[in-house]
């Protein structure tokens, strides 16, 4: 087979890091620029756009599909940049269990307080995630 075509464990897991976050509003923010001047233009015929939609082999409580390679056993249990393009531009982040099983959590304040990096919330996490 064509390396070109299998992710590799290097590139695919990246963690979740506060220029990650930075990263995400920056194109939630050109996102809505781009709506806005669409509703400014709107010409009378209306474009049918593709419309992303959550991968199916990537839903929440599967195991991660076998093609993503093997998590490194330092990123068990850390939040990870999201794999789905559809989170692409949601401030979402995905944590992997020993068993492969995905979670996704938001990665705005969780009670206003714990932002996604905060040590308490981490450690919340781990204990959620953990068989």
């Amino acid at each position: 087979m064509d390396p070109l075509f299998w992710p590799s464990e290097t590139n695919t897991f990246r963690r979740f890091t506060p220029e990650s976050l930075a990263a995400i509003e920056e194109r939630i923010a050109n996102k809505k620029k781009k709506e806005q001047a669409k509703v400014k233009e709107k010409n009378k015929e209306q474009e049918v756009e593709d419309k992303l939609t959550p991968q199916l082999d990537l839903k929440i409580c599967k195991t991660l599909p076998s093609l993503y390679g093997d998590i490194p056993e330092e990123l068990v249990g850390e939040p990870l940049e999201d794999f789905d393009p559809y989170y692409s531009d949601h401030k979402t982040f995905m944590v992997l269990n020993k068993r492969r099983t995905i979670f996704r959590f938001t990665a705005t304040h969780a009670l206003l307080i714990f932002g996604p990096f905060n040590p308490v919330r981490k450690k919340a996490i781990k204990i959620l995630i953990h068989s």
